[in-house]
């Protein structure tokens, strides 16, 4: 797994790593029972403190997107159904869409970028 990781960002490293891991998921570059390194393995491909990785896995098994076992390790967790995304989600892309706004684009210029996004990412 490849991760880019932006130390002088202001998202936490954990975050980086929780997000491009749900990408990743999306984009079919990690398929549902796919082993991931270990958090130690992880912490040090990255060149993070192993609290960090912790961080992120937890964050993802939470979601529901990483299970862990004892003998398999941590994989992704097998393609489930959803009722729809999580109020949070919702929350952020009502923000993401506000930002388009004052952005200046239209309605139909947004919803556009975002099906040109979606299907850039099922690719």
């Amino acid at each position: 797994m490849l991760l880019k990781l932006d130390f002088g960002s202001e998202v936490p490293i954990y975050m980086q790593i929780r997000n491009q891991i749900v990408l990743g998921i999306a984009q079919g570059q990690l398929r549902p029972g796919e082993r991931l390194p270990t958090i130690r393995a992880l912490a040090e491909e990255c060149g993070i403190n192993m609290m960090t990785a912790n961080r992120a896995y937890q964050l993802l098994r939470q979601e529901g997107y990483l299970v862990t076992d004892r003998r398999s390790g941590t994989v992704v967790a097998p393609a489930r159904e959803q009722a729809g995304p999580s109020p949070e989600t919702v929350e952020d892309l009502r923000l993401r869409m506000g930002e388009l706004r004052l952005a200046g684009l239209s309605a139909e210029e947004a919803v556009d970028l975002c099906r040109k996004l979606y299907e850039e990412g099922m690719q």
